[in-house]
């Protein structure tokens, strides 16, 4: 049975308690409307206290440390992220691998650090607009994804989301067309399928993300082998993200 539709808000470095009103308000909104997983990544400051006020969503991490303890000033570990109540990261975002020169190779030992400590994974991938234009993005992408998976893991359907986010897209309010999303999202589930086998790889839910917001959500979530959206800004309100999270509902009572 395929899984439910996926809608994970990423507040990114945004957010004191004050937004926790936010957070009830969407976990409110998403306990009427079963038919779509909705979750949301906060700060390192505020997983724990999301996880205490919300009941239906989930809640996660935005990033973790590939080793698991040691003299490494201002990082998180999986452990840690998962002691404050996360039950999943987001890995390899491109603002972490252009802010902060993440490799595919940092990406997959985060990877393996948070399985190892009980966390899904939402791994991220895509393309610069320089990539795009030059007509290699489909190659380019599915490289970067190959590099940052893991080789095998056992139920890849129940501990990993992938999330396309095309750079050029993200904060800039351009979207790809559909047909673009669906040929990159398409490409993507040919090699998970290779990687994880027919089963697996082809259960895997993959996001869109890149300037998702209410107004263009249902053509983006309509898309082929689109399995729900990584949302940044329009996340940071209930109104805005559940205009988002509606747009999934819809897309199950089609």
């Amino acid at each position: 049975m395929a899984l439910r539709p996926y809608v994970v808000g990423n507040w990114k470095m945004n957010g004191t308690r004050a937004m926790l009103a936010e957070a009830r308000a969407i976990d409110r909104s998403a306990q009427r409307l079963m038919k779509v997983e909705v979750a949301l990544a906060p700060p390192f400051t505020l997983i724990h206290a999301v996880h205490k006020e919300v009941e239906e969503i989930g809640v996660g991490a935005q990033d973790c440390h590939a080793q698991g303890d040691g003299a490494f000033t201002g990082d998180i570990s999986a452990a840690m992220a998962a002691d404050a109540g996360a039950t999943f990261t987001i890995l390899g975002h491109s603002e972490r691998r252009q802010g902060h020169g993440e490799t595919d190779a940092d990406v997959l030992a985060k990877a393996g650090a948070a399985l190892d400590a009980g966390l899904q994974l939402i791994i991220c991938c895509g393309e610069t607009e320089s990539v795009r234009d030059s007509g290699n993005a489909v190659q380019a992408v599915t490289d970067q994804l190959r590099a940052s998976l893991p080789q095998t893991l056992e139920s890849a359907s129940e501990k990993l989301t992938v999330a396309y986010e095309p750079i050029w897209a993200i904060g800039t309010g351009r979207t790809p067309t559909v047909g673009d999303v669906e040929s990159m999202h398409r490409a993507i589930r040919a090699l998970l399928i290779d990687r994880y086998g027919e089963t697996e790889g082809g259960a895997i839910r993959i996001l869109y993300g890149g300037s998702v917001k209410p107004e263009n959500a249902r053509e983006l979530l309509w898309a082929a082998e689109v399995g729900g959206a990584l949302v940044g800004g329009a996340s940071l309100t209930a109104e805005s993200f559940m205009g988002i999270v509606m747009a999934a509902v819809d897309l199950q009572e089609a």
